[in-house]
């Protein structure tokens, strides 16, 4: 997948579709007293969750593990919704961008968060990436949009919706407080579970989703440009882009595969195929909350857990 920074247009007519809340299968009707939240992902709506508690009721537009934030236009029903919510959160950066055309007149009362540029990488988002001498090179992607796998980020979401809850609510706000506390803790723990466990070591990646969980692991990344662009570009990907990851893989220059398990194609597939073939370990990562998990640090801890086995740290 791509950023994509064109917005997708104006809002679909279309039917209803059934908003469910993180973690649940309903969502509970507004006169429950409880915060209305709706988020783009559930990646960022399980943060809110678990920082709001049961004062909050979370809906995510996109709550499937198939769903694509970069082509999902929307719906009457997410209007509603959003028109309906006292916060609201999403990535930004060119990931999400349907949820810039819920966003208007309806949604001046209620608290916004957006991510990206919450993680601080926001100005340097167009800077041009260097040539690499020689034509292709490892694929560096220093920043994208994937910012709910950088833990600091994450960290400074869980205290904005902490703060904005607790404005929101008053009388909740040190239940806020000592949630977001928990939650960041937590957060912290997992985060000194993976950090430099893959110092030294190298791999390739199907799609640059876990960047930055690759780089709290201190690996290098040497998918070549080429390749990883047409990945997010769902484009062909050049004979010799693919040629030179499966000579990665094949001649054991890397350690481990990392695989967006949400995004297959048939090339993609064929360097999964080959790796495990070749006996190379493949770590599975996804971008938003599979079926199974309970939230936000179950997920993470699951994919932490399958790159430091992956890289045999």
């Amino acid at each position: 997948m791509t950023v994509r920074n064109a917005l997708l247009g104006a809002v679909a007519a279309a039917t209803a579709v059934v908003l469910t809340a993180c973690g649940a299968q309903d969502t509970p009707a507004a006169d429950d007293g409880a915060i209305k939240v709706v988020a783009s992902t559930n990646v960022w709506g399980s943060v809110v969750q678990a920082v709001g508690g049961d004062a909050v009721r979370v809906s995510s537009i996109i709550d499937d593990p198939s769903g694509d934030p970069h082509s999902y236009e929307s719906k009457p029903s997410d209007l509603a919704a959003v028109r309906d919510a006292k916060l609201v959160i999403f990535n930004g950066g060119g990931y999400d961008d349907f949820f810039a055309t819920l966003l208007g007149p309806g949604t001046e009362g209620a608290k916004k968060i957006e991510a990206f540029p919450v993680s601080g990488k926001a100005s340097d988002h167009d800077e041009p990436e260097p040539e690499a001498e020689g034509g292709d090179h490892g694929h560096d992607h220093a920043v994208n949009e994937h910012v709910w796998y950088d833990f600091e980020t994450v960290r400074k979401v869980a205290e904005q919706a902490a703060a904005d809850l607790g404005e929101i609510a008053p009388d909740r706000k040190a239940a806020f407080d000592a949630n977001a506390k928990d939650f960041t803790a937590k957060l912290t723990e997992l985060e000194r579970r993976v950090e430099g466990r893959g110092a030294g070591r190298k791999v390739v990646a199907t799609e640059p989703v876990a960047h930055y969980l690759l780089d709290t692991a201190g690996v290098e990344d040497v998918t070549p440009e080429s390749f990883a662009d047409a990945v997010e570009a769902e484009a062909d990907i050049p004979v010799a882009a693919l040629a030179e990851v499966t000579r990665l893989i094949e001649q054991k220059q890397v350690v481990a595969l990392v695989n967006n398990a949400q995004t297959e194609n048939p090339a993609t597939n064929q360097v999964v195929e080959r790796a495990r073939a070749a006996g190379l370990p493949v770590a599975e990562v996804t971008e938003t909350l599979p079926e199974g998990v309970t939230g936000y640090l179950d997920w993470m801890t699951k994919q932490v857990d399958s790159l430091v086995g992956a890289l045999g740290a």
